[in-house]
């Protein structure tokens, strides 16, 4: 386990942990910010209306409305980000580190909005009639890099064991010690049971997020890991 550790430590200085990293962060957001003329404030009222339900038709092609897809999306997203990550940021680099991270989520929301946009034009309906989508999809068929598109859904799969699943169930259940003084154990159970309760599909209609991988792409084995991807 130490020599994974240090292999995992090895990684995230070469990636995540890395000097240019955080030039590359917002060098990438603002240059999109820039080319497509700030459109987080531009579309912000149409985004809106967009995720309340206003263009949602009946009939069309997808898994999930608008408003799914959101809170999907933050459910991903706000335990690990927005109060773990939050709070290990400012306690490593002082009050400084909130307005850093002001600035990453302002022109990451360009990020984000260009990322999908590529994920929903090269999505494809699978046979059982759902799409499938995300980053890989472009990576093969616009870029023609079958292997980065193979590389990074191996990723999504290891990333959502590892970022998505264990640091938020950690962080509910240090909270609701904190502050009602439950038992980690306990927090723990509800939450698989609850979590169950959505793999067997009892709640379907309000969960669009399921893994699905080993799938053929042409004559390679094409990892298609990501049935419904984040918003």
């Amino acid at each position: 386990m130490d020599a994974f550790g240090q292999l995992l430590d090895s990684l995230d200085g070469m990636l995540g942990g890395a000097v240019w990293f955080p030039y590359v962060l917002l060098g990438v957001g603002l240059f999109f910010t820039i080319y497509l003329k700030f459109p987080q404030i531009r579309y912000f009222k149409h985004a809106c209306k967009v995720v309340t339900g206003k263009f949602d038709k009946k009939g069309t092609e997808g898994d999930t409305t608008h408003f799914q897809a959101l809170a999907t999306a933050l459910s991903g997203t706000v335990g690990t980000g927005n109060i773990g990550g939050v709070a290990l940021a400012i306690s490593i680099g002082g009050p400084a580190a909130l307005f850093w991270m002001w600035m990453t989520a302002f022109f990451g929301m360009t990020t984000k909005f260009v990322e999908v946009t590529l994920s929903h034009k090269y999505r494809e309906k699978t046979q059982d009639g759902t799409m499938a989508g995300g980053p890989m999809y472009y990576m093969d068929k616009r870029l023609n890099m079958k292997w980065l598109a193979i590389l990074f859904a191996v990723a999504t799969v290891i990333s959502s064991f590892g970022t998505g699943s264990l640091p938020q169930i950690n962080n509910i259940a240090q909270g609701m010690e904190a502050t009602f003084g439950f038992a980690p154990m306990a927090t723990g159970a509800v939450l698989s049971i609850l979590l169950a309760l959505v793999i067997l599909r009892w709640y379907s209609s309000y969960c669009c997020y399921y893994i699905t991988c080993c799938a053929h792409y042409g004559r390679d084995l094409y990892h298609r890991c990501v049935r419904c991807y984040f918003l």
